[in-house]
Order: C-alpha cells, then structure tokens, then sequence
C-alpha cells in the first residue's frame, strides 16, 4: 500500500521531473554569468613624484626653477587580470613627458621582475607643463647646466625605481572586480590651430562658435569591487594641460579633476589619460582660477557620467603591440647644422650644436624613428588603441569613427617622442605639422608626409590581431 500514489502524486512528481533539470540549467548559466561579470581581478596603486629637490619644470623652454607647490604630483597603476589569468597594466602619472631613457628600462626591469611584456604595460603621461624634468626628454629646451644634468638623471633613476615597485604593488593588489564603462562631455578645449588664442574671450562672450576639430568626450571606466565599493575611476580627454605656466609644482586641470573626483568618493583612485590633444589647448588660461574651473568642469563631466548607465565589461583581455618606424622627410645633413648653429633661436642652436658633436664622433643619424602603438581588446565592449608622443585630434575621431563605441584613443603613451601630425595637419604645416622636430632634439626638421599612413595601417593590423568575434 506504501507504493500507491494518487494521480495528483503522480503528476506532481512528473512535474518535479522536468523542472529540477531546468533549475539545474538555470543554475549552471546564472553562476557563468555571475563568473563574467566578477571574473576580472584589479589592482590599484599610486605613488608620489613631487621632487624633493630643485629639479626645473619640464616644458616651455626655458629655466623654470621650482619655489613651492599647489599639490602634489602624481603616477599610478591599474592592474587588471581577466578570468584566463591574462593581466595588464595600465600607468597614468603627472610628467610632461616620459623619454625612451626611461621607459625603455622601466618597461625591462617590469618584464623580469614581474614576467609582464611590452604589450601588457602602458605608461602614459598627462603632458602637464607645471611637472618635473626627466632624461633627455626636450634636452635642447634648457639653457645647458651641469648641475641640473645631474638632478634630472637621478630623479628620472629614482622615478624608474619607484615605477618598477609601484607595479609590483598594483599586482599585489589583484583581487575580485567588476568594469564598467560610459561616456561624458564637457568643453573646455578648443583647437589651437583654428581660434587665435587672444580671441577667445571676445568670441565665447558673443556666443560665437570657435572652428576646428575637436574631441569633447570623457570616456569614463570605472572598477568596482564584489561588495559595491568603487576602487578605481579612469578617464580620459583631449586637452594640452597648459592652463598654468609658472614655477609650482601642480597637475595642472587633470590633477584638479583627479583630487575632486577623489574627494567626493573617499578610498577611490582616479587615474587621467590624455586622449590625442595635441592640437587642443585649454582656453582662456594662464591663472589658477582658470585651472581650477577646467578640473571641475572635468571632474563633474564624470560624475554626470557615473549617473548613467554604465556597460558592463566581459572579463577577457588581448593585447597587441608593435614599433612602427616613421620616416623622417630629410635627415639633417652637416652644412644644415652649421646654419642652424648661429639661429638667433636657442633652441635650434643648442640642438645643433649637439648634433655637430655627435657627427664630429662618427655618429650617423637614423632615417626613422621607432614609435610605439598598443591595442587592447577589453571584452567585446572596450578597445584601448595607445600610441606615443602628441597625436593630433584628427587620430582619435578617426579610429573612434571606425572601430565604433567603447574605443579609447590615447596619445602620450610610452615615449614622448614629438607632434605626431596627421595628413591634414602636416599639409596645413603650422607648429604641430611644421619644421619642429629640432625642439624634440630628432635629427630631422620634419616628419615625411605619410606618417598618417603608417600609424594607420600598424593600428589596424593590432586591432584585427585583437578584436574577438561578436
């Protein structure tokens, strides 16, 4: 009698079949998508570069001895590591510029300490004019003073020792995160090349449009811990920050975004890259009170951002990277050097002072110049193209243009190594597309004209390499 059902029993009981292997299913796809959506591990990092000794403001070209500081200067690092266990690590920091006679053994030191390649590790810099010095980056720029040689050389030995470990600790710091990300706008900037900059004013008090490309978007990623705490916001712009040009050391508008961002969520790090600004200055300028209107205007373009609804990114990553050689259009000859060397202009006679000495040893001059392209594939959601040096506007609209939403396009990245003009800009000539490359201390004046074509076809070839079938 113990094995009699009734029909109801029976028919529950077939019920109960067919459900339990479909919650199993269920259950087996919400733990992978919950497995997605946290399968990022993330580290942050961060670490103080303000000088402790008379080290010159980089930028401007002239002596620019430090008498104090607004805030302090800043790098930091975002380790990421996707659910294959791939990592990645992103830098941001304060510099003006980041020459190859640190990076390069900075990038070396990374790989044997931690096992991570070129193609895993990118080292941006702001480009801020009120930072520090480093190697020979604009060597030419400075009056010559053996003092100063020696500062800056163990400075920039000190800041690749504490690059090295800010690295380590970043890796250190990996643990269960989720990544999202949106995009705001604000500005600020305006083409340089386009709006005379004593114009400005009048035209933005008559409401008059100013011309020129620009890129007025603030691509925001944010990284958020399993118990909903935010840990890291990163965000971009396409802006010189040269708001300020005298002798404090400060950050200029990123280092204001980035103390109010950090101020309004305490425990977060908040990381700036510069997006390609290389013909984009912050206008007006040249007061604190300017400087400090363009970070607010920045930091508040993302917290509007962090309002809305972000995408959430799957948690793999690939990475591609490659040295294009761009060709110089004429290798400066000696009989160049000899007339530049009595320019009224002191730079230009500085530099080919240099030069002269360096044919005078028997040195020859390269044809190109090795210049450094990334490309990270975050999920199917996120593409960071990085590539060295000042990229003009025109790179950023046009690989966001064909690589679609979710691309980041960053100039500053490795090496700064000179104007990096597109096609347009170097056929239009004028300071970014002109004869300037002696200011960078390259042996050339100016780039070839195909230096678009170049960086082009090396940016699509990466990006294929990366990019995951949709």
């Amino acid at each position: 009698m113990r094995n009699r059902r009734s029909n109801g029993q029976i028919e529950q009981a077939a019920n109960l079949g067919w459900i339990i292997p479909a919650l199993l299913v269920a259950l087996v796809l919400f733990t992978n998508g919950d497995a997605d959506a946290a399968g990022w591990k993330a580290g942050v990092a961060k670490a103080v570069i303000t000088p402790e000794k008379s080290v010159w403001l980089a930028g401007y070209g002239s002596k620019r001895a430090p008498d104090g500081k607004l805030h302090d200067l800043w790098m930091k690092a975002l380790a990421l590591e996707d659910s294959h266990g791939r990592k990645i690590v992103l830098i941001t920091s304060d510099f003006q510029g980041v020459p190859k006679v640190m990076s390069d053994p900075a990038f070396d030191q990374i790989q044997k300490k931690f096992g991570l390649k070129r193609e895993q590790i990118m080292l941006t810099f702001s480009h801020n004019h009120c930072g520090p010095r480093l190697g020979d980056d604009l060597v030419d720029y400075y009056p010559i003073d053996d003092d100063q040689v020696k500062l800056v050389n163990e400075y920039t030995e000190q800041m690749i020792t504490r690059l090295v470990a800010m690295v380590g600790e970043s890796l250190a710091n990996l643990a269960p995160a989720s990544l999202q990300q949106s995009e705001g706008m604000t500005t600020f900037a305006v083409n340089r090349r386009n709006n005379r900059e004593a114009d400005i004013p009048d035209l933005l008090a008559k409401g008059t449009p100013l011309v020129g490309p620009v890129d007025h978007t603030v691509p925001v990623l944010t990284v958020t811990r399993p118990d909903g705490k935010l840990e890291a916001i990163l965000f971009g712009y396409a802006c010189h920050p040269t708001t300020l040009n005298f002798t404090k050391w400060c950050g200029d508008y990123p280092g204001f975004a980035q103390l109010e961002l950090e101020q309004n969520h305490p425990g977060v790090t908040a990381m700036f890259v510069n997006t390609c600004g290389g013909d984009q200055n912050p206008l007006p300028r040249r007061t604190v009170e300017l400087c400090q209107k363009y970070g607010h205007m920045l930091a508040d373009a993302v917290e509007q951002t962090l309002k809305k609804d972000f995408k959430p990114i799957s948690p793999t990553v690939r990475t591609a990277f490659e040295m294009v050689e761009l060709p110089y259009l004429k290798v400066v000859s000696r009989e160049d050097l000899a007339t530049a060397m009595q320019d009224s202009h002191p730079i230009r006679a500085r530099w080919a002072g240099r030069l002269m000495k360096q044919l005078d040893a028997g040195v020859k001059f390269p044809a190109t110049y090795p210049y450094p392209i990334h490309a990270w594939q975050l999920g199917n959601e996120m593409l960071v193209i990085g590539m060295g040096a000042e990229t003009v506007v025109d790179y950023a609209l046009k690989f966001k243009g064909e690589f679609g939403v979710g691309t980041w396009v960053c100039g500053y990245a490795d090496d700064m190594i000179a104007y990096i003009p597109s096609r347009r800009v170097w056929e239009e000539g004028g300071y970014e597309g002109g004869s300037n490359l002696f200011e960078y201390g390259r042996p050339a004046f100016r780039w070839n004209g195909d230096v678009e074509d170049h960086i082009t076809t090396s940016v699509r070839k990466l990006v294929k390499q990366v990019r995951v079938e949709k």
